[in-house]
């Protein structure tokens, strides 16, 4: 998979390529070294360049089209990837484990949601360094980058007194209730869709 970056500005703390006029695409082992030196995290370093998950976050994973919408509320995130047809969301580590009791706590646990998470042990593509950056079709992309470790900011989504550096991190809670809502929501629509088209629906939808 291309990652395509602008050319470099003379900042060290510019995106990995070579100068030039249009995109480059930064080596695998530049584009490692560029999430390793200026964010901290933890990489694999051959082509595709992985992101480690459950080092420095975990990630949530829900459809883009439901992902887009959760954009559109007033709900505080951390950084934002896109990849394909999915949007994942930065979480605090150990968010993946408690996902599954906390969608149960929330009542969403009976209705599937395709709302997932990666936690310890996996490993999500690298987006471009740049927000927003356009590569090839469905690269990774982030929406909402993330901020330089020297950087101070609000701490990732995280359960009240878990995996929170601070008072001010986003609350995991309101995040999941807010992305099972729009999951549920693509999910209804992609059955009356289907509907109107004349296919049965596979198994019985819960109404809110």
């Amino acid at each position: 998979m291309a990652f395509i970056v602008p050319p470099p500005r003379s900042s060290p703390d510019a995106g990995p390529g070579r100068a030039g006029p249009g995109p480059v695409t930064p080596r695998p082992a530049a584009l490692a070294r560029w999430y390793e030196q200026r964010l901290g995290w933890a990489t694999e370093g051959r082509a595709p360049v992985r992101l480690l998950t459950g080092v420095r976050f975990d990630v949530l994973e829900l459809p883009a089209e439901a992902g887009h919408a959760l954009l559109r509320r007033p709900v505080r995130t951390g950084p934002v990837l896109l990849s394909g047809g999915r949007m994942g969301l930065l979480v605090a580590v150990g968010s993946a484990d408690e996902l599954p009791g906390l969608l149960d706590w929330l009542e969403w646990g009976p209705i599937a949601l395709d709302l997932t998470a990666v936690g310890a042990g996996g490993r999500i593509t690298a987006p471009s360094p740049r927000g927003g950056a356009a590569g090839s079709p469905g690269a990774a992309v982030w929406l909402r980058p993330p901020e330089p470790r020297h950087v101070p900011g609000p701490a990732l989504p995280a359960l009240a007194g878990f995996g929170s550096s601070g008072g001010d991190a986003p609350d995991l809670v309101r995040l999941v209730d807010a992305a099972a809502t729009e999951c549920h929501r693509v999910r209804l629509s992609r059955a009356r869709a289907g509907l109107r088209k004349g296919s049965p629906a596979d198994q019985p939808l819960a109404f809110s």
